[in-house]
């Protein structure tokens, strides 16, 4: 049985001081959730995020991670240095990553391969855009951006993968509950091919295309939607309501 899991991902949003008092009033309203609470930050409030969660039921991820264990690789994190402070996971290959720096589905895969290696759970974004979707190719994008971005893991069920529709991301569009089951029907069917169908039930996927209060409900209860990485809506209150989407 895979257990749900809700996780927020702040983006280049919030400072020390509106990420700790958000937190503080999060906590509460989540402390019962029947699903894992995560919130990934920005690497520079990760270590007050980290402070401010102390004693909750909520988790601390990051945005990135880098695949060197150090070196010149200015302006990013590595895995060294997410664990000292207790960081349990971090999103890779998310769609902004993807079209604005660069990332690249081998990239991705450096990325995951070192996460798991230091024992950090890898959030990894897969998803078609919208001119992919018209065009009726969503199945061979994801495809490919599956079999190289998990190329040479070992236990999948230690990964969550996160679908989002870029199309989805940021624009108030959703995918129908019927779309996003579909399509992630579809990732669990191919992770079954690449590894081992059994494999596949265990891994949790998360629906990631502007999941909020309102539409929660309706996906999370598709069979195969575990979860929802949530980007908005987790800067506020609103983030608690998706955390308790089963009450």
């Amino acid at each position: 049985m895979r257990k749900a899991f809700i996780a927020g991902n702040w983006k280049m949003n919030m400072t020390a001081a509106s990420g700790a008092a958000l937190i503080k009033e999060l906590a509460p309203l989540v402390a019962d959730a029947s699903c894992d609470v995560a919130l990934c930050v920005p690497a520079i409030l990760i270590p007050a995020m980290t402070e401010a969660a102390k004693g909750t039921n909520i988790k601390i991820g990051a945005e990135n991670i880098h695949w060197a264990a150090s070196g010149a690789y200015t302006g990013e994190i590595s895995a060294e240095m997410l664990k000292e402070y207790g960081v349990e996971y971090a999103i890779i290959g998310h769609s902004e990553r993807r079209q604005y720096f660069g990332e690249t589905d081998e990239t991705v895969n450096k990325r995951t391969l070192t996460a798991l290696a230091n024992g950090i759970t890898p959030i990894v974004c897969v998803g078609e855009l919208l001119e992919e979707r018209e065009a009726g190719v969503t199945e061979k994008v994801l495809d490919k951006q599956l079999e190289i971005g998990l190329k040479d893991v070992e236990d999948v069920s230690k990964i969550v993968i996160a679908y989002e529709p870029v199309w989805a991301i940021g624009t108030g569009k959703t995918a129908t509950d019927e779309q996003a089951q579909e399509t992630i029907a579809y990732i669990r069917k191919k992770l079954g091919e690449l590894f081992c169908p059994k494999c596949a039930e265990k891994v949790v996927i998360q629906y990631g295309g502007s999941m909020n209060a309102k539409n929660c409900k309706g996906l999370m209860a598709q069979p195969d939607i575990d979860g929802g990485l949530i980007g908005g809506a987790s800067l506020k209150l609103d983030f608690a309501t998706i955390v308790n989407y089963d009450k």
